[in-house]
């Protein structure tokens, strides 16, 4: 049988356990030559660059450092490269992303600066573009709808961090082994995700499967995780997705909402969770279709709760999972088959990628 996005999500608590189990020599080699760097650039598109956004504010707090995202197209063509810039990191799962391979081209062509590549094939194109090339161990995913890759990126990032934190001080030992104990619990809760996500899918899957329209509002951290989840609404439910954060929603798309409307409130613990809690009461009032996702506990129906003791800046690595399963799940209930490739030739045909994808 063709592999599908559960079989990934599902074997997503293993390879979390083994990339943490990993550490820190996965990521030596990383924090060898990111210390002492303070000006990070990062270049991704698609679900790597979310996964990147998803690392980002973890990065700054934990390693002590900058870090500017950019779209490797945009970045290639058009964006003037930062004088402050002291390291260049290029992400891609397949490391076949012809956008992100020649962003790094630039970096090294005109400023000569270290370069580092993070992807799943360590003998792939990108690594001809970098100094250094990171696996971020999720082995080869056959599926187009990325998951595992996606946690795998995510996580692999946050290590880098923490290892980098601890060769430069900006983290004690204590305060590391803080960090990795709350994801290794994350990682070991992945089955209690699946199954809570599940029940939660079932309970409400009419109304999921006849949405016109998703939109998911978080804030800090949690950008990334809306970002992935608009990414793979849009590619696998097949209806207009987005993800906004939460700020830039009150400034004109809440104009755009009627009663049909579905929403997710992504929740954690954060010195603006109670402007979040304001406009999700002011939502419910125009849509009954008002859900949430929270790394604490709830018993409320609309509510699910992943009970994690993890804070914002972790949390991305666990907030993804019932977006990867509702994405799968919603799309099977709208009658799409996403084990059928549509496209298959789309890829070549706009050299967005050097070769095709190994899917199944």
């Amino acid at each position: 049988m063709k592999p599908t996005m559960m079989t990934y999500v599902n074997e997503e608590k293993d390879m979390a356990e083994r990339i943490l189990a990993a550490y820190p020599d996965n990521v030596q080699k990383f924090a060898e030559l990111a210390s002492g760097k303070q000006d990070w650039l990062l270049v991704a598109t698609g679900s790597s660059y979310n996964a990147a956004l998803s690392a980002k504010y973890a990065i700054e707090r934990w390693a002590g450092v900058r870090v500017e995202l950019k779209e490797p197209f945009p970045f290639t063509y058009y964006d003037k490269l930062s004088p402050y810039t002291d390291l260049a990191i290029g992400i891609s799962q397949s490391g076949h992303s012809t956008s992100t391979i020649g962003a790094l081209e630039r970096v090294r062509r005109e400023a000569g600066l270290p370069v580092i590549a993070m992807s799943a094939d360590i003998a792939s194109a990108i690594s001809e573009a970098a100094d250094l090339t990171i696996d971020i161990g999720c082995g080869e995913e056959r599926v187009g709808y990325v998951t595992k890759g996606f946690l795998a990126t995510v996580l692999t990032l946050m290590l880098a961090a923490l290892r980098t934190a601890e060769l430069n001080g900006s983290l004690s030992a204590v305060e590391v082994q803080m960090q990795l104990d709350a994801l290794k619990r994350a990682a070991e809760a992945i089955p209690t995700t699946i199954a809570r996500t599940e029940a939660f899918f079932e309970t409400f899957r009419e109304e999921l499967a006849s949405a016109p329209r998703f939109t998911a509002i978080g804030y800090g951290p949690a950008v990334g995780t809306i970002k992935e989840f608009e990414t793979k609404f849009v590619e696998t439910v097949r209806v207009p997705s987005q993800g906004v954060e939460l700020e830039a929603f009150m400034h004109g798309p809440y104009l755009e909402v009627n009663p049909e409307h579905r929403f997710f409130f992504i929740e954690t613990e954060s010195a603006v969770k109670d402007r979040l809690e304001r406009l999700r009461s002011y939502e419910e009032r125009i849509s009954k279709y008002v859900y949430t996702v929270t790394t604490g506990s709830s018993s409320q129906p609309q509510v699910l709760g992943l009970d994690l003791a993890i804070d914002e800046y972790a949390a991305p690595f666990a907030l993804i999972i019932p977006f990867q399963i509702l994405a799968h799940h919603i799309a099977g209930a709208r009658g799409i088959d996403l084990t059928n490739r549509i496209y298959t030739d789309f890829g070549v045909a706009m050299k967005s990628k050097t070769q095709p994808g190994n899917y199944a």
